[in-house]
């Protein structure tokens, strides 16, 4: 049961196919819907749960029986009863959230906030460590270096795994405006699903480049196997200011999923479907 958009804060295109790719596999979204209610009809391992839902304009009520209710509901910032109000700290009224500066402070001096209570960044572990880190180096040993909270790897575990680093295509054209912005993509087969003759066409890879930053790589996206463990290499070189020219550049190494990003095509031009990656 979806309540707007799968994924909200990832770039669309690259939802909307690991959405396809899991319906293509079984699964039925009922979009623009949220439960309501929950009734236990029987007792069980498993039960049987009555899930009443109403969409999300208020006109209808569906109803469904299943075994298994999972809740993935997300998570409140617990702000309001920690006395930030005392100190005169201000937060977002409506989330809880705490408006900070790019060091992390808050409308008060002396007092700094990090991880995922900030309100606009990104609530992942590995975020919040490495600003608690550079926030201390910089409190304490003279340093100067904020942390980078745009060219971020982040993974999501869907069926078909997804890895992003940098800015989505709707933000980089927010950002950017469109004439600043090229895209380039491809579909790839992995070697590995070739054998059984699985799922051609459905990895896909797109490369999002700043035309005025000599086409610099200012978002990554890929879907396939291990994208995490390709997003986390990449990001590195995104880090160093990594442009289209330098991977047009690169020697890929074959037959790896990593190599179609050596070879995506510019979005609206070549045709970008591939019958496999090992060819």
């Amino acid at each position: 049961m979806v309540r707007s958009i799968l994924l909200r804060g990832f770039d669309q295109e690259m939802a909307n196919k690991i959405g396809e790719h899991m319906e293509e596999h079984g699964v039925k979204f009922i979009k623009e819907f949220v439960p309501i209610k929950v009734e236990q009809i029987e007792e069980g391992t498993p039960g049987k749960l009555k899930v009443i839902a109403q969409s999300t304009d208020g006109r209808e009520i569906i109803e469904g029986e299943y075994n298994t209710v999972l809740l993935a509901v997300g998570r409140d910032a617990c702000t309001r009863t920690i006395g930030l109000d005392r100190v005169g700290v201000k937060i977002n009224e409506r989330s809880g959230k705490i408006p900070v500066s790019d060091e992390e402070q808050t409308n008060v001096p002396y007092i700094y906030a990090i991880g995922d209570v900030l309100e606009g960044k990104l609530e992942l572990t590995p975020v919040a460590i490495q600003a608690g880190r550079l926030l201390a180096q910089r409190l304490y040993a003279g340093a100067t270096l904020k942390c980078d909270y745009v060219n971020v790897p982040t993974t999501v575990f869907t069926p078909l795994e997804y890895g992003a680093c940098g800015f989505s295509e709707e933000t980089a054209l927010e950002k950017f405006g469109e004439e600043n912005i090229e895209v380039y993509h491809s579909y790839f087969w992995p070697l590995e699903w070739t054998v059984p003759s699985r799922d051609n066409n459905k990895c896909y890879a797109k490369i999002i480049c700043n035309i005025q930053d000599n086409e610099r790589v200012i978002g990554f996206h890929v879907l396939g196997p291990n994208a995490g463990e390709v997003t986390q290499g990449f990001s590195a070189a995104i880090k160093c200011g990594l442009t289209k020219a330098q991977l047009d550049n690169t020697i890929g190494i074959h037959p790896v999923c990593a190599e179609v990003c050596m070879w995506c095509h510019r979005s609206g031009g070549e045709n970008y479907l591939e019958e496999e990656c090992a060819n």
